[in-house]
């Protein structure tokens, strides 16, 4: 089988569900694991979370985001040696940190350090019910900026785009006034869909500059390596080996957007040929087909595609 320049990218927040990755706990040791090592180190029972969880607390910020991270890297050791050497990593939002311990730049125990700090200092940003998330469909980053500036000349409307994730679909954070004006507004000048997210923190807004700073202080006291293989970092979608210029892109990542069109559109650029989704779900997998028809998908939410990548490799 001939070989295929890959990408691996690691999703965030928004990506959980109640029951996910189920039959990875089943089949594989190594896979169960993971989730034993870090229940151990974040005192919370990973697998019972997702095993009899609800949505309502698996959507919590604070539980979350360790969730995603432990589960993204438990899919990513189960196939570390069975991908050849990637082109490139890449994560949305919180997936970052994820694409940083892939590539060696930060070890699994100061992820979940790491991650489990953004959490906290991201829920409590913002008193609960005062902040806001939704997305639009169906109108392009300009306009969705305009219409965001022109309302956040009152600060208690702030809003802004958070996530580019294609052309036209577009997720908007903010105060939660501020959020609902944008979103009446965007339904008059014509947007497709206008809705609010289920999320409980208004994520990638200027609502966290001040959470960033405090994190940036908790960043000084970890450890960073250069990274073995480029990491697409999502404020500029671009990579660097500086291990002080990697810090200062993940403070930013509290407030600024999470450019994913631009990240996808840099993957095709360095030559990739197939990206491999290393998380439960698939959502990045239906963003990266929306943005080109010149990239194959691969996502791992089921574990036979999981067998598929084994295949390949054995052959």
């Amino acid at each position: 089988m001939p070989f295929k320049k890959t990408s691996v990218v690691f999703p965030g927040q928004g990506s959980q569900y109640v029951g996910m990755l189920i039959d990875y706990f089943d089949a594989e040791s190594s896979f169960r694991n993971t989730f034993s090592m870090a229940s151990e180190i974040l005192k919370i029972n990973l697998f019972e979370l997702i095993k009899s969880g609800t949505k309502e607390s698996l959507a919590k910020t604070n539980v979350t985001q360790p969730l995603m991270l432990v589960s993204d890297l438990a899919l990513w050791n189960l196939i570390s040696n069975k991908v050849s050497a990637p082109i490139c990593f890449a994560g949305h939002s919180l997936g970052e940190y994820a694409a940083l311990v892939a590539s060696e730049v930060l070890s699994f125990e100061d992820s979940l350090y790491l991650v489990k700090t953004r959490a906290k200092l991201m829920q409590e940003a913002v008193p609960e019910g005062e902040g806001g998330i939704a997305a639009i469909i169906g109108l392009n980053e300009k306009t969705i900026t305009t219409i965001c500036e022109r309302i956040s000349e009152n600060p208690k409307f702030l809003v802004n785009p958070s996530n580019i994730n294609t052309s036209t679909q577009i997720v908007i954070s903010g105060t939660k006034l501020g959020v609902n004006a944008a979103i009446e507004e965007s339904k008059e000048l014509g947007a497709k869909r206008a809705v609010f997210l289920a999320m409980s923190v208004p994520s990638h807004s200027a609502l966290m500059k001040k959470a960033s700073e405090t994190f940036r202080s908790n960043l000084q006291s970890v450890n960073f390596n250069p990274p073995k293989i480029p990491v697409l970092q999502n404020v500029d979608y671009s990579h660097v080996n500086e291990t002080k210029e990697i810090k200062n892109k993940l403070v930013k990542q509290f407030y600024c957007p999470v450019r994913w069109e631009d990240t996808v559109n840099t993957i095709l650029k360095l030559g990739v040929e197939r990206v491999i989704e290393c998380g439960p779900g698939k959502v990045l997998s239906s963003l990266i087909n929306k943005i080109s028809s010149n990239l194959e998908t691969i996502h791992l939410d089921n574990y036979d595609n999981f067998k598929k990548i084994l295949y390949e490799q054995q052959n």
